[in-house]
């Protein structure tokens, strides 16, 4: 692969997952860790990135005011967005994760809606006060500056004592056989803990990130009830969950 091809192929994960650790791009591209060094160093001075250590993160990610014009497939998501926001009625108790998809669901929220909104992100519970009846709850513990997400002992304990109507999952990846992955380990515990305590779990992915693969499992297709994507629930990509029994939306 060409060094111009292989950056390129770099910026996309990064933009894909929001974020990317140095071994795996190593492995993917079959490269050294050096190599993937410096073309995250060059990323990174042209503004493609953000280099951290052992990896990279995304500008819309990484930046807690979210700007709009940073963010990747940003209408894909906003379809997904309007979408997830018809699963939400008043009264309810709604957990969600962080990501980029979940901004876009708060931004979608009626200004209307009286519920109750819960969630460690702090990007989301941002967005969650600019809405006037909503409700929010914090689980707070110890911040990941990375992803904008409380991780922890006493973020998954709060998470455990639970049982709220609906959980919003911004994931990664999605497979038929291997389930909802991730990179994160901090993050995939925090997942595992609220697609457990949840009545009812939702998944937000944008259709890139169908039928991939993340190292850390979260949970099997079992576990999820409702699949959103920008996609119409009767594209070919969405069968293999359609007969896994999963409401695709």
């Amino acid at each position: 692969m060409l060094k111009r091809e292989r950056q390129a192929y770099i910026v996309q994960q990064v933009n894909l997952h929001n974020k990317v650790l140095s071994t795996a791009l190593s492995s993917e591209i079959d490269v050294s860790e050096d190599t993937i060094r410096r073309d995250l160093q060059e990323l990174s001075e042209k503004g493609k990135l953000i280099k951290v250590h052992g990896g990279a993160l995304s500008h819309s990610f990484h930046d807690i005011t979210y700007p709009s014009k940073k963010v990747y497939a940003q209408d894909s998501k906003k379809i997904i967005a309007e979408k997830a926001v018809k699963f939400i009625k008043e009264g309810m108790f709604v957990l969600t994760s962080g990501g980029t998809t979940i901004i876009e669901l708060a931004r979608a929220l009626p200004v209307t809606l009286s519920a109750t909104f819960i969630s460690g992100s702090i990007p989301a519970v941002v967005e969650y006060m600019h809405h006037p009846n909503l409700e929010v709850i914090v689980i707070g513990d110890k911040l990941s500056k990375n992803s904008k997400i409380t991780v922890g002992a006493d973020a998954l304990a709060r998470i455990n004592t639970l049982k709220p109507d609906l959980c919003f999952l911004g994931i990664n990846a999605i497979h038929p056989q291997h389930g909802v992955t991730d990179s994160d380990w901090d993050v995939v515990q925090l997942k595992q803990a609220m697609v457990e305590t949840s009545q009812k779990v939702v998944c937000l992915t944008i259709s890139e990130k169908i039928n991939s693969i993340q190292p850390l499992h979260i949970c099997g297709l079992d576990k999820i009830d409702i699949l959103i994507t920008e996609l119409p629930n009767n594209h070919p990509a969405l069968q293999p969950y359609v007969a896994a029994g999963i409401t695709v939306m």
